[in-house]
């Protein structure tokens, strides 16, 4: 399901074109549904719970024991080491299973990744995108990438080396920051925009448009 109509998407387009106007720079948009589907961290989770409750069971062995025994009437129930083991055992997976199935609920899921791990996970997978589609692609390696992903609510600019040897990496905060104003009010588009003027205008500056300049990258907006 595509995030933005296509009506927002040649705003976009045209926003990266009008950038490049003034400037050799090459913008690239990037929008994400997501940066990572966080399987590990889900069996990570579903593991923690199921060893932590184990754990538990060593130090109050008892009240499983004596529910499963009043369960079925049983007097004086003497369990044999056997039994034992496989009542553990069988509460360990069940509560792994639990765990693991209520974390693909998508909401749940994401609710439960630590902060740091999915700026890391966005911030990687803006990285190997920029590798494949835009670094070394221009003739001065003047890319640079805005790319954003929806379900982690992370931004990532990635600049070519050219751009990374002149502008310091602070210097994107006034259009990370012009992006999250638009965003809060949930025009994904007009954030994009917002981060393409002033990423343009930081290219401009450092980069005019030489004459013989030519488009070297599409402008359009790459939804994926």
């Amino acid at each position: 399901m595509a995030l933005l109509s296509e009506a927002d998407h040649r705003r976009v387009s045209d926003a990266v074109g009008e950038a490049e106007r003034r400037s050799s720079g090459e913008i690239v948009t990037v929008l994400a549904e997501r940066s990572d589907g966080y399987s590990d961290i889900a069996l990570a989770w579903a593991a923690l719970v199921a060893f932590t409750l184990l754990t538990l069971l060593a130090f109050v062995p008892h009240w499983p024991l004596d529910a499963y025994a009043g369960l079925h009437e049983s007097w004086n129930a003497e369990w044999p080491d056997g039994e034992i083991f496989a009542m553990a055992a069988g509460i360990g997976i069940l509560t792994f299973l639990i765990v693991w199935l209520v974390q693909l609920n998508d909401a749940v899921r994401f609710a439960l990744v630590p902060g740091r791990v999915k700026t890391a996970r966005v911030e990687d997978r803006a990285i190997a995108l920029f590798r494949v589609g835009a670094e070394r692609r221009t003739h001065g390696r003047t890319g640079i990438m805005i790319y954003l992903s929806m379900d982690e609510h992370r931004a990532e600019i990635v600049a070519d080396r050219a751009i990374a040897e002149k502008v310091d990496d602070h210097v994107w905060g006034d259009a990370m920051a012009a992006m999250l104003v638009e965003l809060k009010q949930g025009d994904i588009a007009a954030g994009m925009i917002a981060a393409i003027e002033r990423v343009g205008a930081v290219l401009a500056e450092h980069f005019p448009r030489e004459e013989d300049d030519v488009n070297e990258l599409p402008d359009r907006l790459i939804e994926i």
